[in-house]
């Protein structure tokens, strides 16, 4: 394993930030699961006592509503993090042979991570949280056959009660961490193994320099960007604390402004837009919850599909397709917050990476000082 460690090394080239995404995503999902421990031992999976627990975390325990706003800014930014480290692998063509399941088990962990996303949303049993949830446990129920059987399994009843909360509490906490586990598991194995993969248009170039010895030179770096994370977590849940709002009360009217997570904002108004009725026995807002789960699917069998990146080094109709992707959902996000912040965001994220690979350029090239 020494010996392993002592040659590990690691391409470098004009694109060599993108390493360092994957890495910030693990940062903020151990910042989950450390801050994700603290919660449980005051948090109550109940109805009844769900909010007051949180409520008890915010204001009675010490330091608790820092631990709780470190776990929801967390899970945001490791979400984002996660979006920044799909997209660049896919543009970067990173998926090509033979790194076929490290995008597979990549993508599963994505997956997984909406899915925490998705559990944790409920647990404050806050107003916001619990409607979004019954609007988001009702939509699987358009799909045929299945559909009433996947809103039951999903809410544990009819209704979203204790049983819902329950239930999701031991997806967020138990059944997801250790699927996670597992396929982070693999999925970090087989880079080490593996190795980084060299975009295409860079690969004369990373032929050309000396390769970065990973221990301590790619290690140190890696540890100085999760010092800077650590860093701006700490300032944005000190400056601005989660909200927990208003106990939810199941027989009230839904809020007008009830909307999911920001990632799930474009599936959100996708199906707002589709019209009441069927066809066919199907009905319509049937067709795009499909349709996300094909895209899912194609999502996971990438490398599998696009064979010309294999046969010509470049792949423009997969490319163009997920370029397509992304500004589809960040118009979809900004239409469905009636804000051009997400657009915004996205713009200063690809800035921010600009400048980042800009200042890893000039210190290769000795320009750093």
């Amino acid at each position: 394993m020494l010996e392993f460690a002592r040659h590990k090394t690691v391409p470098v080239h004009r694109y060599a930030a993108i390493y360092y995404f994957g890495g910030m995503t693990l940062f903020f999902f151990v910042v989950q699961v450390l801050t994700g421990i603290l919660l449980m031992l005051y948090y109550r999976p109940t109805a009844t006592e769900a909010f007051e627990s949180v409520e008890l975390i915010m204001t009675n325990v010490s330091f608790g509503w820092l631990i709780r706003s470190l776990h929801s800014w967390s899970a945001n930014l490791m979400i984002f993090f996660a979006f920044l480290h799909l997209a660049s692998v896919y543009f970067t063509k990173a998926y090509r042979p033979p790194r076929e399941l490290t995008w597979v088990t990549g993508c599963v962990a994505f997956f997984l991570a909406l899915g925490f996303g998705f559990s944790g949303y409920l647990l404050p049993w806050n107003e916001l949280a619990f409607f979004a949830t019954r609007v988001g446990t009702q939509i699987p129920s358009t799909i045929p056959v299945v559909g009433e059987w996947i809103m039951r399994f999903l809410r544990g009843g009819e209704r979203v009660t204790t049983a819902t909360v329950s239930r999701f509490y031991g997806w967020h906490v138990a059944i997801l961490p250790a699927l996670m586990v597992v396929v982070l598991g693999l999925h970090l194995l087989l880079v080490q193994l593996l190795g980084m993969s060299v975009p295409p248009p860079a690969a004369d170039e990373a032929r050309r320099r000396r390769p970065m010895p990973f221990f301590p030179h790619y290690a140190l770096r890696d540890f100085l960007g999760w010092l800077v994370a650590l860093g701006v977590l700490a300032a944005l849940a000190a400056l601005f604390p989660w909200e927990l709002g208003e106990k939810a009360d199941a027989f009230a009217p839904a809020p007008p402004d009830i909307r999911p997570e920001w990632y799930f904002m474009f599936m959100f108004e996708t199906l707002k837009v589709m019209p009441g009725g069927s066809i066919g026995g199907l009905e319509y807002e049937a067709i795009p919850i499909l349709g996300f789960g094909l895209a899912a699917l194609l999502l996971l069998l990438v490398p599998f599909l696009d064979r010309g990146v294999v046969r010509r080094g470049r792949s423009p109709v997969f490319t163009a397709v997920g370029v397509v992707a992304v500004v589809y959902m960040v118009a979809l996000t900004a239409w469905g917050y009636r804000s051009l912040a997400p657009v915004y965001a996205v713009l200063g994220a690809g800035i921010l990476v600009w400048l980042f690979a800009w200042a890893i350029e000039r210190h290769e090239n000795g320009g750093g000082g």
